[in-house]
């Protein structure tokens, strides 16, 4: 499932269909409703490939070379699959809209507005594994689908921080390959003889993308919150968090934490263990995570993404004239 806030290793292997048509554009305000941005810079003309990491760049061009994997992919994904999951979704969610839920609404438009991405629909889903992940339907709009325990654990800035992961999805266009990542494996273990060595070596690619787009996506989510230990906390609380130890957590010890574990397995030996840990798992250690997005933010091309910046603190007027 591309849930791509949870940790790796409580990922259920179900297969979902997330982003793969979408179109880029500024969300319209809601007619007769006031949306403040509470980040202090929007990005008006940022592109995908500005923040997108050079990991995510040189898997997907390796997947890109695998000689027909599109047509595959198409084959194994039907219409009645689609409808499946916009059924299940849909069925058992609360869709949050300006006039339910509305709070929540407020936060993905304006992280939405921050990226300069359409604003998906958002559904609140009871389930008591924290999680958040992004479908898209041929045809119809994406949508986000965020777990009732996700918005127990965390806090708002928190929470938009994981509405911005999944918006870097569908901004950076990943659909297509999560889409292989959850259902082109599956049905190619149905493949008679070589079927099941054909998903194995795929399958181990495409994880080792699904790695580096969860990377991209934790930048995307600093460009919103526009602040480190935000999305290191969302990360840290899933990791090792629940509500009621939410307030004695400590980011800076949590980055400590993501320092030791380089040192640990910085030796020929650590190293080994290490990939052999991650080799099968569909996002980076958490610890990992925290340290390539506080590296980031501390780099060159983030603090130039910021001065390219628009400072606005209204996105939206108080009425908007249809």
């Amino acid at each position: 499932m591309a849930g791509v806030l949870l940790p790796s290793s409580s990922l259920p292997r179900k297969p979902c269909l997330p982003s793969t048509f979408f179109s880029s554009g500024v969300p319209k305000a809601p007619r007769g409703r006031v949306a403040v941005c509470r980040a202090a810079m929007v990005f008006r003309d940022l592109q995908a490939d500005d923040f997108r990491h050079p990991l995510d760049k040189q898997n997907t061009l390796l997947l890109r070379a695998i000689p027909g994997l599109n047509e595959l992919g198409k084959a194994l994904l039907g219409p009645i699959s689609e409808q499946v999951m916009l059924l299940e979704n849909i069925g058992t969610s609360v869709l949050v809209t300006e006039n339910q839920l509305s709070d929540l609404h407020t936060l993905m438009v304006e992280a939405a507005a921050i990226l300069n991405v359409e604003a998906p629909d958002l559904y609140i889903r009871q389930n008591p594994v924290p999680n958040a992940y992004t479908l898209a339907i041929s045809g119809r709009k994406p949508f986000v689908v965020v777990h009732t325990s996700l918005v127990e654990l965390l806090t708002r800035k928190e929470l938009q921080a994981v509405m911005a992961h999944e918006l870097g999805h569908l901004k950076c266009d990943h659909g297509v390959w999560l889409t292989f990542a959850n259902i082109l494996t599956l049905g190619a273990y149905t493949i008679p003889g070589l079927g099941g060595f054909i998903a194995q070596n795929l399958e181990e690619q495409l994880f080792r993308w699904l790695r580096a787009a969860e990377l991209t996506c934790d930048r995307a989510a600093l460009l919103v919150s526009q602040n480190p230990k935000v999305v290191i906390s969302v990360l840290m609380k899933l990791a090792g968090g629940c509500p009621s130890l939410a307030d004695q957590l400590n980011v800076d010890a949590f980055l400590e934490q993501a320092r030791s574990y380089d040192k640990a397995s910085s030796s020929p030996l650590g190293w080994y263990i290490r990939n052999a840990q991650t080799r099968q798992l569909s996002h980076p250690l958490p610890v990992l995570r925290a340290r390539e997005i506080d590296e980031w933010s501390r780099s060159r091309e983030y603090k130039y993404l910021l001065k390219r910046a628009t400072e606005m603190s209204t996105i939206y007027g108080q009425q908007h004239q249809m």
